[in-house]
Protein backbone atom coordinates (compact mmCIF):
# COMPACT_ATOMS: atom_id res chain seq x y z
CA UNK A 1 0.00 0.00 0.00
CA UNK A 2 1.11 3.46 -0.69
CA UNK A 3 2.03 5.02 2.26
CA UNK A 4 0.28 8.82 3.35
CA UNK A 5 2.00 12.17 2.70
CA UNK A 6 2.36 14.51 5.86
CA UNK A 7 1.88 17.83 5.55
CA UNK A 8 2.69 20.89 7.73
CA UNK A 9 0.39 23.57 7.25
CA UNK A 10 0.73 27.34 8.29
CA UNK A 11 -2.61 29.03 9.44
CA UNK A 12 -1.19 32.51 10.06
CA UNK A 13 -1.06 34.17 13.57
CA UNK A 14 -5.18 34.06 14.47
CA UNK A 15 -6.94 35.78 11.59
CA UNK A 16 -8.96 32.29 9.40
CA UNK A 17 -8.56 35.25 6.65
CA UNK A 18 -4.85 35.35 6.75
CA UNK A 19 -5.03 31.01 5.77
CA UNK A 20 -3.64 31.08 2.12
CA UNK A 21 -5.90 29.12 -0.67
CA UNK A 22 -2.95 26.60 -0.78
CA UNK A 23 -3.18 25.90 2.81
CA UNK A 24 -7.37 25.72 2.86
CA UNK A 25 -7.21 22.93 -0.05
CA UNK A 26 -4.11 20.74 1.36
CA UNK A 27 -7.04 21.00 4.95
CA UNK A 28 -9.61 20.02 2.49
CA UNK A 29 -7.85 17.43 0.78
CA UNK A 30 -6.66 15.76 3.75
CA UNK A 31 -8.95 13.03 5.76
CA UNK A 32 -6.78 13.11 8.87
CA UNK A 33 -5.78 16.65 10.89
CA UNK A 34 -3.71 16.57 13.26
CA UNK A 35 -3.63 19.08 15.82
CA UNK A 36 -1.77 20.18 18.75
CA UNK A 37 -3.35 20.36 21.99
CA UNK A 38 -2.62 22.17 25.08
CA UNK A 39 -2.23 20.53 28.67
CA UNK A 40 -5.50 22.58 28.74
CA UNK A 41 -7.42 20.34 26.11
CA UNK A 42 -7.29 23.83 23.57
CA UNK A 43 -6.06 23.49 20.27
CA UNK A 44 -5.43 26.76 18.81
CA UNK A 45 -4.44 25.65 15.21
CA UNK A 46 -6.98 23.85 14.66
CA UNK A 47 -9.70 26.89 16.01
CA UNK A 48 -8.36 29.18 13.15
CA UNK A 49 -8.31 26.46 10.41
CA UNK A 50 -11.86 25.38 11.01
CA UNK A 51 -12.66 29.28 10.80
CA UNK A 52 -11.71 29.00 6.90
CA UNK A 53 -11.92 25.04 6.54
CA UNK A 54 -15.28 22.89 7.32
CA UNK A 55 -13.45 19.83 8.88
CA UNK A 56 -16.84 18.05 9.08
CA UNK A 57 -16.13 13.89 8.91
CA UNK A 58 -12.13 13.88 8.97
CA UNK A 59 -10.58 12.18 11.36
CA UNK A 60 -8.85 14.60 14.27
CA UNK A 61 -5.78 13.45 15.77
CA UNK A 62 -4.54 15.16 18.99
CA UNK A 63 -0.91 15.44 19.38
CA UNK A 64 0.12 16.42 23.31
CA UNK A 65 3.47 18.11 23.39
CA UNK A 66 5.32 19.07 26.35
CA UNK A 67 6.43 22.83 27.41
CA UNK A 68 9.44 20.82 29.25
CA UNK A 69 12.84 22.14 28.27
CA UNK A 70 14.29 19.13 29.01
CA UNK A 71 15.51 17.37 25.73
CA UNK A 72 14.50 13.80 27.11
CA UNK A 73 10.87 14.69 28.12
CA UNK A 74 11.05 16.69 24.24
CA UNK A 75 12.59 14.11 22.24
CA UNK A 76 9.85 11.20 23.99
CA UNK A 77 7.02 13.68 23.16
CA UNK A 78 8.02 13.98 19.66
CA UNK A 79 8.39 10.47 18.85
CA UNK A 80 5.19 9.65 20.20
CA UNK A 81 3.68 12.59 18.06
CA UNK A 82 5.18 10.66 15.00
CA UNK A 83 4.18 7.73 16.09
CA UNK A 84 0.51 8.10 16.36
CA UNK A 85 0.65 10.43 12.65
CA UNK A 86 2.52 7.18 11.28
CA UNK A 87 -0.09 5.06 11.98
CA UNK A 88 -2.16 6.95 9.61
CA UNK A 89 -0.18 7.36 7.58
CA UNK A 90 0.38 3.35 7.29
CA UNK A 91 -2.92 3.18 6.12
CA UNK A 92 -2.31 5.45 3.18
CA UNK A 93 -4.63 8.07 4.90
CA UNK A 94 -2.68 12.00 3.79
CA UNK A 95 -2.05 13.69 7.11
CA UNK A 96 -2.62 17.55 7.54
CA UNK A 97 -0.46 19.51 10.87
CA UNK A 98 -1.89 22.89 11.20
CA UNK A 99 0.84 25.29 12.76
CA UNK A 100 0.30 29.08 13.83
CA UNK A 101 2.06 31.20 12.02
CA UNK A 102 4.70 29.50 9.38
CA UNK A 103 5.86 26.28 9.32
CA UNK A 104 9.76 27.65 8.88
CA UNK A 105 9.50 29.80 12.18
CA UNK A 106 9.82 28.29 15.68
CA UNK A 107 7.71 25.34 14.69
CA UNK A 108 7.29 22.42 16.01
CA UNK A 109 6.52 20.47 12.75
CA UNK A 110 10.15 21.08 12.13
CA UNK A 111 10.79 18.24 14.64
CA UNK A 112 7.67 16.17 13.37
CA UNK A 113 9.32 16.55 9.83
CA UNK A 114 13.00 15.32 10.40
CA UNK A 115 12.06 12.14 12.31
CA UNK A 116 9.00 11.06 9.91
CA UNK A 117 11.85 11.93 7.12
CA UNK A 118 14.24 9.75 9.12
CA UNK A 119 11.56 7.07 8.88
CA UNK A 120 11.04 7.28 5.41
CA UNK A 121 7.99 9.15 5.08
CA UNK A 122 7.30 12.50 2.77
CA UNK A 123 6.82 15.53 4.45
CA UNK A 124 5.58 18.78 2.41
CA UNK A 125 5.44 22.42 4.15
CA UNK A 126 2.45 25.03 3.13
CA UNK A 127 3.82 28.27 4.14
CA UNK A 128 1.89 30.73 6.21
CA UNK A 129 1.62 34.08 7.48
CA UNK A 130 4.10 34.82 10.06
CA UNK A 131 2.91 36.58 13.47
CA UNK A 132 5.11 39.29 12.88
CA UNK A 133 4.49 40.02 9.29
CA UNK A 134 0.75 40.35 10.56
CA UNK A 135 1.61 42.41 13.66
CA UNK A 136 3.36 45.00 11.57
CA UNK A 137 0.60 44.72 8.95
CA UNK A 138 -1.67 45.63 12.16
CA UNK A 139 0.27 48.89 13.15
CA UNK A 140 0.33 49.83 9.70
CA UNK A 141 4.46 49.76 10.05
CA UNK A 142 7.41 48.66 7.87
CA UNK A 143 10.07 46.71 9.84
CA UNK A 144 12.81 47.66 7.85
CA UNK A 145 13.49 49.24 4.48
CA UNK A 146 15.83 47.98 1.54
CA UNK A 147 19.73 47.31 3.08
CA UNK A 148 18.87 47.05 6.42
CA UNK A 149 18.79 43.93 8.12
CA UNK A 150 16.05 42.58 10.46
CA UNK A 151 16.54 40.28 13.52
CA UNK A 152 14.37 37.44 14.46
CA UNK A 153 14.77 36.66 18.34
CA UNK A 154 12.92 34.46 20.30
CA UNK A 155 12.61 35.71 23.97
CA UNK A 156 14.43 34.06 26.67
CA UNK A 157 17.34 32.91 24.76
CA UNK A 158 19.59 35.03 26.61
CA UNK A 159 20.20 38.30 27.74
CA UNK A 160 17.85 41.18 26.24
CA UNK A 161 20.32 44.30 26.15
CA UNK A 162 22.55 42.24 24.09
CA UNK A 163 20.12 41.65 21.46
CA UNK A 164 17.85 44.77 21.38
CA UNK A 165 21.48 46.81 20.39
CA UNK A 166 21.68 45.34 17.32
CA UNK A 167 21.17 47.49 13.70
CA UNK A 168 18.05 47.31 11.90
CA UNK A 169 14.77 46.14 12.76
CA UNK A 170 13.72 43.66 15.63
CA UNK A 171 10.92 41.62 16.37
CA UNK A 172 11.35 39.91 19.91
CA UNK A 173 8.75 36.83 19.91
CA UNK A 174 6.74 35.41 22.51
CA UNK A 175 8.36 37.94 24.79
CA UNK A 176 5.09 37.83 27.52
CA UNK A 177 7.75 36.53 30.43
CA UNK A 178 10.25 38.71 29.55
CA UNK A 179 8.68 42.10 29.14
CA UNK A 180 10.28 43.43 32.13
CA UNK A 181 13.70 43.48 30.63
CA UNK A 182 13.08 44.31 26.97
CA UNK A 183 11.32 47.41 27.96
CA UNK A 184 14.49 48.49 30.39
CA UNK A 185 16.97 47.25 27.43
CA UNK A 186 14.96 49.35 25.21
CA UNK A 187 15.22 52.34 27.31
CA UNK A 188 18.51 51.76 28.03
CA UNK A 189 19.51 52.00 23.89
CA UNK A 190 16.88 54.67 23.36
CA UNK A 191 14.72 52.51 21.54
CA UNK A 192 11.65 52.27 23.23
CA UNK A 193 10.06 55.44 21.47
CA UNK A 194 10.32 53.07 18.49
CA UNK A 195 8.85 49.91 20.09
CA UNK A 196 5.05 48.29 20.06
CA UNK A 197 3.48 45.36 20.89
CA UNK A 198 0.80 42.95 19.61
CA UNK A 199 -0.50 40.44 21.63
CA UNK A 200 -2.93 37.59 20.33
CA UNK A 201 -2.54 39.11 17.06
CA UNK A 202 -5.84 38.41 15.12
CA UNK A 203 -7.98 36.50 17.61
CA UNK A 204 -10.54 37.98 19.36
CA UNK A 205 -8.55 38.55 22.57
CA UNK A 206 -6.02 41.01 20.36
CA UNK A 207 -4.27 44.29 22.37
CA UNK A 208 -2.49 46.20 20.99
CA UNK A 209 0.21 48.91 23.00
CA UNK A 210 2.43 51.87 21.04
CA UNK A 211 3.46 52.62 24.79
CA UNK A 212 5.20 49.78 26.44
CA UNK A 213 5.55 51.78 29.75
CA UNK A 214 1.89 51.28 30.04
CA UNK A 215 1.44 47.52 29.24
CA UNK A 216 -0.23 45.51 32.50
CA UNK A 217 0.93 42.67 34.09
CA UNK A 218 -1.31 40.06 32.43
CA UNK A 219 0.04 39.70 28.74
CA UNK A 220 0.26 36.46 27.48
CA UNK A 221 2.93 34.34 25.47
CA UNK A 222 1.70 34.68 21.67
CA UNK A 223 3.40 38.67 22.48
CA UNK A 224 5.51 39.99 19.89
CA UNK A 225 7.38 43.14 20.01
CA UNK A 226 8.03 44.91 17.38
CA UNK A 227 11.19 47.47 17.10
CA UNK A 228 11.33 50.11 14.12
CA UNK A 229 14.59 50.70 12.84
CA UNK A 230 16.10 53.60 13.47
CA UNK A 231 15.46 56.91 11.08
Amino acid sequence: MKKGVCYGVGVGPGDPELITLKAVHTLERCPVIAAPQTRSGEMLALDIARGAVDLTGKTILPLTFTMSQDPAVLQASHQAAADAIQAHLDRGEDVAIPNLGDVSIYATWGYLMELLNRRGYETVMIPGVPSFCAAAARLNATLVSWGSPLHIIPVGKGPAAPLVEQPGGKVLMKAGRGLPEIVEALKTTGQLSRAALVEDCGLPTERVWTDLEQIPGDVGYFATVLVKEEQ
